[in-house]
């Protein structure tokens, strides 16, 4: 994965050009247009033209972070991001089509129809002011709350997070600026934070979460330095507005390579203070039904990522909370005497409200969730009309999809016996659908839940 890029920095390290920096800095390392392997046509038009008109109104500008590190592994980017030395309010006199965003620290979005290009001023080394004084802050934990202090590109390449998405690409010499070690990073297959790991993941405990994100991305190692504070400081996550955490996790599972961010997540103790509904139960040998629908339903996800198919997180929060779903409502059927209905409606409640305490999963999608739950209760249901009404349901195929699923992982031939039921009556012609629900007679499968369990008779002495 690594030889395009390792001979290019191979190259590099021999002819660097370096200039003198700061003690307690790296050295910087300027590689120019012939000894690196970016070209412009690998960059967006409009990307392009925020470089050039910021070039033209003599402000400095650099293409900065993923975009580069992508270019650089032969990836197609997903985006490209701009720092300048332009103000947020200079680049809104500067651009029609910008608004600012952003309250931690303002950043300017260009707007180019579908695609916005997301610019942001050097930052320069933080100091924590008075509340009064506005420009930083920090909480009790050391989290910055306001970051919006300005500095020199030398400054803003140690303000960013890892050393691999901190390298420059400028248009107007066509040269890369490496002030971090990236380069050799990059080379080496290895995540590293830039500056004392402890303070930075303290400044923004999501950092520990990204760090994992990149090295199951790109494959790549976290650092020692880098890993070793992240179980001790794990906790930090629940600082996080739960609205936040719940955008970072869809980055974290529904990019394509969940399967590898959930064996880190556990690996480093940052998967508790996400899903802690699941973490609670996991077992030793992580054989459990729960934890094994999690692993099938993220290599599910991302195998229809590859496939250029349309993913849910509806699905996977639904298919993820199911076993702990299941179990609260048997215990609240067995300590509170209530029908299973009954119970597995409450269990719903309780479930969803535990979980959106930590990730706040919009209701747009708490809904489908209780849809493809409520729907797994149904599906043993099959004579009469009812068959047809259910496959009329909007999430009919996703609660279809979700108990092949339990299938698979309880290896249950009831519920593999109805899953194939439902796999056949979809696409069969409508005289054969008949022919099915007539036939099910006794040969139709065990209910695909527990037996509502007997009411309990009222105690006569306390009445």
């Amino acid at each position: 994965m690594f030889t395009r890029v390792a001979n290019f920095c191979r190259k590099v390290l021999n002819r660097e050009s370096v200039e003198t920096a700061p003690e307690d800095r790296r050295p910087l390392t300027i590689i120019p247009r012939d000894q690196h392997s970016i070209s412009r046509k690998e960059i967006s038009e409009n990307a392009l033209k925020v470089l050039y008109r910021l070039n033209k109104a003599g402000y400095e500008a650099y293409l900065v972070g993923g975009g580069v590190r992508d270019l650089l592994l032969g990836k197609k980017p997903k985006d490209f991001d701009i720092t300048t030395s332009a103000t947020p309010e200079q680049m809104r006199k500067l651009f029609r089509n910008c608004r600012l965003v952003g309250r931690r620290f303002r950043l300017a979005h260009v707007m180019f129809g579908p695609e916005i290009i997301e610019v942001a001023t050097f930052r320069g080394h933080h100091q924590v002011l008075e509340p009064e004084e506005g420009a930083a802050g920090a909480g009790h934990n050391g989290m910055l709350l306001r970051d919006n202090i300005f500095g020199s590109i030398e400054e803003d390449a140690q303000r960013r997070d890892f050393s691999v998405n901190s390298l420059y690409y400028s248009v107007a010499d066509f040269t890369l600026r490496d002030y971090t070690g990236g380069l050799k990073d990059l080379r080496e297959g290895t995540i590293s934070l830039i500056g004392d790991p402890e303070t930075r993941y303290r400044e923004d405990p999501v950092r520990m979460l990204r760090a994992v994100r990149f090295a199951a991305k790109l494959d790549m190692t976290i650092s020692r330095e880098t890993a070793e504070p992240i179980p001790r400081l794990a906790a930090l996550l629940h600082d996080i507005p739960p609205a936040r955490l719940f955008e970072e996790a869809l980055k974290l599972l529904q990019a394509g390579y969940g399967e590898a961010t959930y064996r880190l997540l556990c690996e480093y103790q940052l998967f508790q203070p996400l899903f802690p509904l699941i973490s609670r139960n996991f077992t030793e040998h992580g054989d459990s039904y729960m934890e094994q629908m999690v692993i099938r339903v993220l290599a599910n996800t991302d195998q229809r990522l590859r496939n250029d198919m349309r993913v849910n997180p509806a699905f996977l929060f639904a298919a993820m909370l199911w076993y702990p779903l299941l179990e609260h409502a048997q215990k609240l059927t067995q300590e509170s005497g209530l029908s299973y209905f009954d119970a597995f409606s409450l269990a719903m409640n309780d479930i969803l409200d535990e979980q959106c305490r930590t990730l706040a999963i919009p209701k747009r999608l708490t809904a489908l969730m209780r849809d493809m739950w409520q729907l797994q209760l149904r599906l043993s249901r099959r004579q009469g009309k009812r068959a047809h009404k259910l496959m009329e349901h909007p999430k009919f195929r996703a609660a279809y999809d979700l108990l092949t699923l339990r299938a698979d992982v309880e290896n249950n031939a009831e519920l593999q016996r109805l899953s194939r039921w439902w796999g056949e009556f979809q696409v069969a012609a409508p005289p054969r659908q008949k022919n099915m629900l007539t036939t099910l007679g006794d040969d139709a499968p065990a209910r695909a839940r527990p037996r509502r369990p007997r009411r309990r008779a009222p105690n006569r002495d306390n009445a």
